[in-house]
């Protein structure tokens, strides 16, 4: 049953749309009214935000806040949501006002991510006013992350070694991951406390991790310097940000996928500029041999070291680590079929039409974390960001022609986005299935 501050809203708002006048409410008059239909307003604004700030796509966004909107009565709001700003305007606001928001530096920890995800869902019941909602979500966004910063420290090195063995299982490659992610974890840690490192930190980065490689690691590993630029590099590649930019394309979002687009690029190209920026001091590398390589073990002990690195870096939800093994094992598995019954650029299909409905189905599970914390890591292993900075980096040196995996990288993002829809399609409607059985048992 509804509460009755909802009903008695729910039935002014009618009468005022009905009418086309200010009717007096029993509460207290249409300023009562206009105040209840104000906070709603608000406080899909502020979802609106949130769910922007925890990487969904814009499309997927409004249908939330709508269905929101629906739980509070409002059936026919208005909400138009871009990358970095929402607007919300409800019917039943006589002034006509229009709250808009844009995002906050900052996105949403993984732990963040999974109270937001529990909220949303207690808002589409409508059980709680606005306000206390608005409470909770600011309890959400001021909530300190579960581990302090040594162990943040550690995570991003873990999770630089364990992204590293994906890629590049080698024994040489092993000591420089440790020391490059050392390196650029410590250069995030300063970020966030001075604005000005965190401004120019990604040419920064790019250009610290390229001379540290060029002068000191290129004997040492004896063979590409690019093959250990990506690794620790791994929260700056916008790998995820153009999956949901082809995502928001693909769903005919096309103001907001085409700006992803531009701001995906823009991420590569301050990359680039770093290690173009290096090189020019260093001059031409001449690579050595490569190292012993590992064998095929290393790249799931990887995929283990890289769900324990997201814990500690991104501070994960209790209970977490293991639903997020599970689901990155998933994924990396579901990728290799794909490679092997169709292409290496057309594997991400195959492992987002698995991952999706996977973490859909174990999400039910009152032990497992929201579906959203698992998907986020699972699509940083699906997203072939690392090979677009390496085609924009082999550029910038000149002596590589890095086209031919930018084109890989940009039929790969296609084939992630395609998944996604296609897997999100089959999770919803085994979720239909699901509820009109329930529905038809006696």
């Amino acid at each position: 049953m509804a509460p009755a501050w909802l009903a008695r809203t729910t039935a002014t708002i009618t009468t005022l749309l009905e009418e086309g006048a200010p009717p007096k409410s029993p509460a207290g008059g249409i300023d009562s009214v206009e105040a209840e239909v104000a906070e709603v307003a608000a406080m899909l604004r502020a979802f609106g935000i949130a769910l922007l700030e925890s990487s969904q796509a814009t499309n997927d966004i409004r249908t939330t806040v709508l269905g929101i909107a629906s739980a509070y009565g409002i059936d026919d709001a208005r909400v138009v949501v871009l990358p970095t700003v929402v607007f919300v305007q409800l019917p039943g606001d006589t002034a006509n006002r229009t709250e808009i928001e844009s995002i906050h530096d900052e996105p949403l920890r993984l732990d963040q991510l999974g109270a937001l995800s529990r909220l949303v869902r207690l808002a589409e019941t409508g059980t709680l006013e606005p306000a206390e909602m608005m409470a909770r979500l600011a309890e959400i966004r001021a909530a300190k992350p579960r581990f302090g910063w040594k162990l943040t420290f550690v995570g991003y090195i873990i999770l630089t070694l364990g992204f590293g063995l994906s890629l590049d299982p080698t024994d040489r490659a092993v000591p420089a991951y440790l020391l490059l992610g050392a390196m650029v974890g410590a250069m995030i840690l300063l970020g966030r406390r001075l604005d000005m490192v965190a401004t120019v930190l990604p040419v920064l980065a790019a250009f610290s991790v390229t001379m540290v490689t060029a002068l000191f690691l290129v004997d040492a590993v004896g063979y590409d310097p690019f093959e250990l630029l990506a690794p620790p590099l791994v929260s700056f590649l916008p790998g995820l940000t153009m999956t949901i930019a082809a995502v928001e394309l693909t769903s005919d979002e096309v103001v907001a996928g085409a700006s992803r687009v531009l701001y995906g690029l823009s991420q590569l190209l301050l990359l680039g500029f770093g290690v173009f920026a290096a090189f020019t001091i260093v001059g031409e590398i001449t690579p050595g041999t490569s190292g012993q390589r590992l064998g095929s073990w290393a790249g799931w002990v990887g995929v283990l070291l890289t769900a324990a690195g997201y814990v500690l870096f991104s501070s994960a939800p209790r209970g977490a680590f293991l639903w997020l093994v599970a689901c990155l094992y998933v994924t990396v598995a579901a990728q290799h079929l794909g490679n092997v019954l169709l292409s290496p650029e057309l594997s991400g299909f195959v492992g987002a039409l698995v991952v999706v409905p996977f973490t859909a189905a174990v999400g039910r599970w009152k032990s497992a974390p929201p579906t959203i914390v698992m998907l986020i890591p699972a699509f940083w292993l699906l997203v072939p960001g690392a090979l677009g900075f390496i085609g924009i980096s082999q550029a910038a040196s000149e002596t590589y022609d890095g086209s031919e995996a930018l084109v890989a990288t940009t039929l790969a993002l296609l084939s992630i986005a395609l998944g996604i829809l296609v897997g999100t399609g089959i999770a919803r409607n085994t979720a239909a299935v699901r509820r009109t059985w329930r529905e038809a048992r006696p």
